[in-house]
């Protein structure tokens, strides 16, 4: 083995974006998931009839499951590698989708997707790929993780359309198979092949360089005795700003899912046509992917808080907009909760990321980004149940849609609290 300046010579770029482009496969996948139940909603409940809240309940139940193996995950990855927890999930995952082709209850939806698919899909998703690329880049950390989530919108862009023309063609069973075997070969054979746990697995460094004493090229060290700390679980759950970290997570998520998830729903119900609605929710994965890229960069320059900021007051008012529409005659609002919502979300997965790393960098990193990730996917399960309760209740969207702007407004306040500007900030 020849040394780690040897070692990069010969490379003619630095194998960590590699690692960032399955990533960018992997986690797009998972946001997929998410994101096509809600075209796959329409249709099951246009032929079971069941109640909005009790088929919503379905995406929450995989939440909850994602809520409870996040953390498992992280630990796994940490003790294990990803190889040996990321390939076995990709193969329960499109067993689940496939299996969810026979669904003849809603008791079987519930199983199939609601456990299964949710299982498969915790192996594949954002809190996996967190803890590998917290330990491939430092001073990139905003643009990795940025770039890394943006395949969340532009898989979906590709997969939401063609799932709904999938049902159109065929019906809702063939779409199941059809991205059940999709999901298999887009990330079986290249995680198999490239997947690679840490750069010194390689003779590498992160970022593909050196790193300097008391700075992270980009990233100056501003409390440097919490930055050389060897986070555990139990240390980080003692500070404050951990459980602000948690707190602001939890809140921003809570909207997402509840426009992700009832959105095209809203929209079919204000007369737009069903592929109409679908392409809207791929065309705010689009969206969301580009401003990912955005604010993972923006936020390695003028810090994680102020980015945040930013995208959660788009989020807040792309629910305002969803309020304002009524008819899909006057569709303006419509147009802007596109561009709006796509802007919002994406600044959420970059500064999950990048500010759980920031923060508690160590050996336990996937364990604690796991239970942060745990802490998301239950807000993620109450988003679709809350705006499915409140539809039920009032016999409308309209309190659900303020419901997500005031949590998204109220997210954007506690982000400073978790501060970590004070910790690690944009170099100058």
């Amino acid at each position: 083995m020849g040394t780690v300046e040897q070692t990069r010579t010969k490379r003619p770029f630095f194998y960590g974006w590699i690692i960032v482009g399955l990533a960018f496969l992997s986690t797009g996948v998972w946001a997929a998931m998410r994101t096509t139940f809600s075209v796959f909603f329409v249709a099951l409940l246009e032929e079971f009839r069941w109640s909005r809240a009790g088929g919503a309940g379905v995406q929450s139940l995989a939440f909850i499951v994602y809520t409870f193996t996040a953390p498992a995950v992280g630990a796994l990855i940490d003790r294990f590698g990803p190889r040996r927890v990321i390939l076995p999930g990709i193969v329960l995952l499109s067993a689940g989708l496939c299996l969810s082709s026979h669904i003849q209850s809603l008791a079987q939806f519930y199983v199939f997707y609601g456990l299964i698919v949710a299982l498969g899909v915790t192996f594949v998703s954002i809190v996996a790929y967190s803890a590998i690329l917290a330990r491939w880049f430092e001073r990139r950390r905003g643009t990795a993780s940025g770039i890394a989530a943006s395949g969340m919108g532009l898989v979906t862009f590709v997969l939401v359309p063609l799932t709904q023309y999938v049902i159109d063609v065929s019906g809702w069973r063939t779409a199941f198979l059809v991205l059940g075997v999709l999901v298999f070969l887009l990330l079986f054979p290249a995680s198999a092949v490239f997947l690679c746990h840490k750069p010194q697995d390689m003779n590498l460094l992160p970022d593909g360089a050196a790193p300097v004493s008391g700075q992270e090229k980009g990233l100056r060290i501003i409390d440097e005795g919490w930055a050389k700390t060897d986070w555990t679980l139990a240390r980080a759950s003692r500070e404050g700003r951990f459980w602000a970290l948690l707190a602001f997570s939890f809140l921003v998520i809570i909207p997402v899912y509840m426009l992700v998830i009832h959105a095209a729903r809203f929209l079919v119900d204000c007369g737009f046509s069903r592929m109409t609605a679908a392409m809207m929710i791929a065309l705010v994965g689009v969206v969301s992917s580009g401003f990912r890229i955005f604010w993972g960069s923006l936020s390695d320059h003028v810090g994680r808080e102020k980015t945040f900021t930013l995208g959660a007051w788009c989020l807040a008012a792309a629910a305002l907009c969803l309020f304002m529409l009524s008819d899909a005659r006057f569709p303006l609002p419509a147009y802007l909760f596109v561009l709006l919502f796509g802007a919002g979300w994406g600044a959420t997965a970059p500064t999950f990321m990048s500010v759980s790393a920031d923060l508690f960098q160590g050996r336990s990193f996937g364990l604690i980004y796991g239970v942060t990730e745990a802490v998301i996917g239950l807000g993620s399960a109450i988003g679709p149940w809350l705006a499915g309760f409140i539809f039920d209740w009032k016999e409308s969207y309209r309190l659900a849609f303020l419901v997500a702007a005031g949590l998204s407004a109220l997210s954007s306040g506690i982000v400073w609290l978790a501060a970590p500007r004070k910790v690690r900030s944009p170099g100058r």
